[in-house]
């Protein structure tokens, strides 16, 4: 899994590099085929309020994720990016499983059914 971290009107430290590689260690648990995470850090100045963002982009085999957190704590902000996209990752891949195990066909499995005689 490739993972790129940036800052946008902010320098990323050492700490907030650690802290967002272990957060995105649970998603990588729950979904092996991460192909990368682009993982942005910004501060925004909205009149006089500062507020730390967390925007992070997952690309996997046929699907792009994205979210984003806002608070007024980057950590806080990393926490909460993490777990919304773990929660987008987990939400995929029962997708995926239930789509495995339901068929691709159009129509119920007539294989399994009872077929009565004709009389």
């Amino acid at each position: 899994m490739n993972v790129s971290i940036s800052g946008h009107h902010i320098s990323v430290t050492e700490a907030m590099d650690t802290a967002v590689r272990e957060k995105l260690e649970k998603v990588e648990r729950h979904f092996d085929q991460i192909q990368s995470i682009q993982v942005i850090l910004s501060l925004d100045n909205n009149g006089g309020v500062k507020s730390h963002k967390a925007e992070a982009i997952l690309r996997a085999s046929g699907q792009e994720m994205f979210v984003q957190a806002s608070e007024d704590d980057m950590y806080k902000a990393i926490n909460d990016m993490a777990d919304k996209l773990d929660r987008q990752v987990r939400k995929y891949k029962t997708r995926q499983e239930r789509k495995k195990t339901q068929g691709a066909g159009r129509y119920p499995d007539l294989g399994s059914a009872e077929v009565s005689p004709a009389v």
